[in-house]
């Protein structure tokens, strides 16, 4: 059931604008040495040396396989920005390695690897309650993608539980579990990762994420879906679904069709 607009658009401004001291939805932040793409719509990205570039989804393709905001429904549209609550809680570091690299990963929204570029992504807004997805197709070798959903699939045991600091010195709880998909694809892993904490002004703040990555032959999605609210495992499990069904299709018509 989705929420009366008006209830949920007040949620999302409380939420952001408990975190960040500022109201409303539109509060956003870039931190200045930030590396991450613009994905207020649909976008490509060339490949970088990592990607087989013989083997590669075109662009066109790329874009066709994509999750948009037509496909999840009223309340979603092109994403604004960062929200407060990407600098305020994942720009953050921890003790144990392993788990320091997840909050990096988190971050930078990089899940397949810091030399892995998107072929095309998408950042969507929930404006109901505030949550955002960003959702990427890339192209790169099925072994490296399976190392990536190794790594993700030791993250529930080897940092089920840890505390982190942001970058303005506040400390938070980390969790991180399993979080179940569709059986689409050839490999997948998924995670719920919150985080919980305190703003300047003592006020409790959690954050839950919802982590993806999904391989389909040569080519993977990957997706991250968090915010302050309610944020829905059933919208995480349909895209997931829709994006990797997108991509096998895409594979099926054939490249020189797009």
């Amino acid at each position: 059931m989705t929420p009366p607009p008006a209830r949920a658009l007040a949620a999302c401004a409380v939420s952001l604008s408990a975190l960040a001291g500022t109201a409303g939805c539109s509060a956003l932040s870039t931190p200045p040495t930030a590396q991450k793409p613009d994905y207020g719509r649909a976008t490509s990205a060339p490949m970088t040396s990592a990607a087989p570039s013989s083997a590669g989804l075109t662009q066109a393709q790329a874009q066709a396989a994509l999750v948009t905001e037509v496909d999840l429904g009223e309340s979603w549209a092109p994403t604004q920005g960062s929200a407060t609550w990407h600098d305020g809680l994942l720009k953050a570091t921890a003790e144990w390695p392993e788990c320091r690299r997840l909050l990096d990963v988190l971050y930078t929204e990089e899940l397949f690897g810091a030399d892995t570029r998107p072929r095309a992504v998408i950042g969507l807004d929930d404006v109901w309650n505030g949550s955002q997805l960003r959702y990427q197709v890339v192209t790169r070798r099925a072994a490296d993608v399976d190392r990536s959903l190794a790594w993700l699939r030791t993250l529930p045991q080897k940092c089920a539980q840890f505390t982190s600091t942001t970058a303005q010195g506040n400390v938070t709880e980390v969790q991180v579990t399993d979080a179940a998909l569709p059986e689409v694809g050839d490999a997948r892993q998924g995670l719920r990762v919150t985080v919980s904490g305190a703003t300047l002004n003592g006020e409790p703040v959690l954050l839950t994420l919802d982590v993806a990555v999904v391989r389909v032959g040569a080519d993977a999605i990957g997706l991250t879906h968090g915010g302050l609210g309610d944020v829905s495992a059933d919208v995480t499990e349909a895209a997931v679904d829709l994006g990797a069904r997108r991509l096998a299709e895409v594979h099926k018509h054939g490249r020189a069709e797009i």
